[in-house]
């Protein structure tokens, strides 16, 4: 009997002992918010100041003119119906200081807009893990703007800048990252802004399967990021293309930079970029295919280089570069340089206008190709020379010094051309 109350007892002591740990995780089980029409929080504001971290917040249709909502807790902000959070263009919409903060289902429209600030569709500061997925942004200033994250998500949402913005000064960037690390961005489709992606100080870190076009600088600039990779993307019809400067250790594979034209545009402009991988890309329509400046120790490799007024300009301060197995194909000037000393390497890559011919049959050329015609070099030297491009006596003069090379970088041979794609 004794023996019997013992346990009882030790039960019942094991029991008080363990119940407030059982109250503590009941209170900090997380909980979902309603906000809307008929909801328990007719207002987003008073809904994110009683939300504790973890919980959710589900926003239901409607438009939410709260001026600018600042979250500093781990919480989930989802909206259900494609609510509309709602700047007036007066105030930044939402401003975030949280890790492991969640972001989806929500329209962010008419930002504040300033030549002094940088109001934002969502801006996140010094936040790891963040997840923004699935929003439509419209007339903001800036759209996405995360500075000092690390380990964030920024996937399938849509920007749009205004349509009626014209000028640079008038628009932000769609999606801005500062200083960050461990990033991915992805499936997003950006157009109207300034630049359509933008990266600065960002370190190792992927960008993917964006559409960035109609953008009114670049598609994507990044400057000073290295370790990135950036791949399948499409960059269509921006202002002056896509800009990657001031980096290393970048790779650039199975993009796509279509109809970037202008005076100054560039399907891709490298400029200062060393020990990087630009591999089976396709640059088509553009006014320059690629230009690289001060270009060292990089590979392109298996691009399609093709429609383009100059497939490739490269400049006299590049060097150890390694071009292979790339395919020129209907550019106007296939290649162009703008000095005499030739420091990088040609090498089986096809070009279509070479008339040389292949006894062997190993589809390499008996002859090496010399790409650089006298005409774009003379362009180079003299740019007002091009109205003279459809006169027989610049055909006559490419002829002639294919033949006897003499007015162009003797060095700038490639001496194993690919008869065949």
């Amino acid at each position: 009997m004794m023996w019997a109350n013992y346990k009882y007892t030790s039960r019942y002591r094991a029991l008080w002992l363990a119940l407030p740990l059982l109250l503590m995780a009941v209170g900090t089980q997380a909980r979902t918010l309603h906000v809307g029409a008929g909801q328990t929080y007719s207002r987003l504001r008073p809904a994110l100041a009683r939300a504790a971290a973890g919980d959710t917040v589900l926003v239901h249709p409607g438009v939410y003119r709260e001026g600018n909502l600042v979250l500093n807790r781990r919480v989930v902000l989802r909206g259900v119906g494609w609510p509309v959070l709602d700047g007036r263009h007066r105030d930044e919409l939402l401003t975030v200081k949280a890790h492991g903060f969640e972001l989806s289902g929500f329209v962010l429209r008419r930002s504040g807009q300033g030549s002094m600030i940088d109001y934002a569709g969502v801006k996140v500061y010094d936040s790891r893990d963040v997840y923004i997925h699935h929003n439509r942004l419209q007339d903001c200033f800036f759209g996405i703007y995360l500075s000092g994250c690390a380990g964030g998500r920024v996937e399938y949402n849509t920007l749009q800048g205004n349509p009626d913005h014209q000028t640079q000064n008038e628009s932000g960037n769609g999606i801005h990252l500062w200083r960050c690390a461990g990033m991915q961005v992805r499936n997003n489709r950006v157009s109207g802004h300034r630049d359509g992606i933008y990266f600065e100080f960002v370190t190792d870190s992927r960008i993917e399967r964006n559409l960035s076009e109609n953008n009114l600088r670049y598609g994507l600039h990044f400057m000073f990021s290295h370790q990135n990779t950036y791949q399948r993307n499409t960059f269509r019809r921006n202002g002056a293309g896509v800009a990657v400067m001031y980096s290393r250790g970048v790779r650039m594979q199975r993009n796509t930079f279509l109809e970037n034209r202008g005076a100054a545009s560039y399907g891709l402009l490298l400029k200062d970029i060393s020990d990087s991988h630009i591999s089976d890309n396709v640059f088509e329509g553009n006014t320059v295919g690629v230009q690289l400046e001060s270009v060292s120790r990089c590979t392109l490799r298996r691009n399609r280089v093709a429609r383009n007024g100059w497939g490739m300009r490269l400049t006299a301060s590049c060097d150890a570069n390694w071009l292979t197995g790339n395919a020129f194909i209907g550019n106007t000037f296939d290649l162009a340089t703008n000095g005499t000393v030739m420091l990088n390497v040609l090498r089986g890559n096809y070009w279509d206008k070479y008339r040389g011919y292949d006894l062997n049959r190993d589809q390499v050329g008996d002859v090496p190709y010399h790409p650089l015609s006298a005409f774009s070099y003379a362009v180079e030297q003299l740019p007002a020379a091009i109205i003279f491009f459809r006169s027989p006596m610049v055909e006559m003069l490419d002829r002639t010094e294919q033949l006897v090379p003499s007015l162009t970088p003797a060095a700038l041979t490639d001496p194993r051309p690919r008869i065949r794609l």
